[in-house]
């Protein structure tokens, strides 16, 4: 890692604990937002492919077990 992320972390660890709650909060947040829109984003191109959930799952089985 390099200084400025390790700066980050310690100044991070050093906060209140409220605040580094709501932090850790805001950045999950974050983090499901960016989730969702990716998530959208890939069921999108699936669509216009004729990939569907059955095909997914199928998928999925084939490469878990063998099938």
């Amino acid at each position: 890692m390099s200084e400025a992320v390790h700066e980050i972390l310690d100044r991070i660890q050093r906060l209140p604990t409220d605040d580094r709650l709501l932090l850790e909060d805001c950045l999950a947040q974050q983090a499901e937002a960016e989730w969702q829109r990716e998530a959208e984003e890939a069921r999108r191109l699936a669509s216009e492919k004729g990939i569907d959930q059955a095909a997914i799952d199928r998928a999925v089985a084939k490469v878990r077990y063998g099938s």
